[in-house]
């Protein structure tokens, strides 16, 4: 190779280097902010309107957000039980839980669990695609080690809570809780919570079919968790 092309690949290379530097510091600025401010809308929640809105010009996402002490505790709770059991404990990622996902997919021979933590589902939410990459994954760890080194458990719960997909168009707790139940996010009853939480893994389908017996299950699992559940 040639002075000429090592000059330039050097460049190439630098430059590339300066524009992931520079995206890792946008990310963390977004960070920083939504500390102390509502993000208004996610990578998700835009990704998933542009599709309705494909079908429908017209369409709209139902969301509305609410601060973290207007969310019943209930739900809370129920979503750690269901999402993310060591919330508290770990520090963005779950080891043991990613573990037992991965000898699980083996043995079925698909994918059929994820081991993901409530601060990793919130960075794919507000920042990524949903196509999985594993340029996505190390990037996903990167802003994760940013979210929980910036944010508090609580404030991650709440944004979270208020970002999440719960139906088709159903975004973040007090839409939900009005679209299935007719109520505010912080009047839930512990039973309405628990199923609520039961839907987070495959909204839309929930949203069309509310009573199949794997979901009253799960909903059953969920509420008998939940006693035992901290919250921040």
């Amino acid at each position: 190779m040639g002075k000429f092309l090592k000059r330039w690949l050097w460049r190439f290379l630098f430059f590339l280097a300066g524009a992931v530097l520079l995206y890792q510091l946008w990310i963390f600025g977004h960070i920083v902010y939504w500390n102390f401010y509502n993000p208004s809308t996610s990578a998700f929640m835009q990704e998933r309107l542009d599709v309705l809105q494909e079908k429908k010009p017209e369409a709209m996402l139902h969301h509305q957000w609410v601060p973290y002490e207007r969310i019943s505790p209930h739900l809370k709770r129920a979503i750690i039980a269901a999402e993310d059991g060591k919330f508290l404990q770990h520090e963005g990622f779950d080891f043991e839980a990613i573990q037992e996902a991965y000898e699980k997919n083996l043995e079925k021979g698909k994918f059929v669990r994820g081991g993901s933590t409530i601060s990793q589902q919130l960075v794919k939410n507000l920042f990524l695609s949903g196509k999985k990459t594993p340029w996505r994954k190390i990037e996903e760890a990167i802003i994760t080690l940013m979210l929980e080194n910036v944010m508090s458990k609580r404030r991650i719960l709440e944004i979270y809570l208020n970002k999440i997909e719960w139906g088709n168009g159903v975004f973040g707790a007090e839409a939900a809780s009005r679209h299935y139940y007719g109520v505010s996010a912080s009047a839930l009853t512990a039973k309405q919570a628990a199923r609520l939480a039961a839907m987070v893994p495959n909204p839309r389908f929930y949203d069309l079919n509310r009573n199949t017996p794997w979901l009253l299950k799960k909903t059953d699992i969920i509420f008998s968790r939940m006693v035992s559940i901290q919250i921040p």
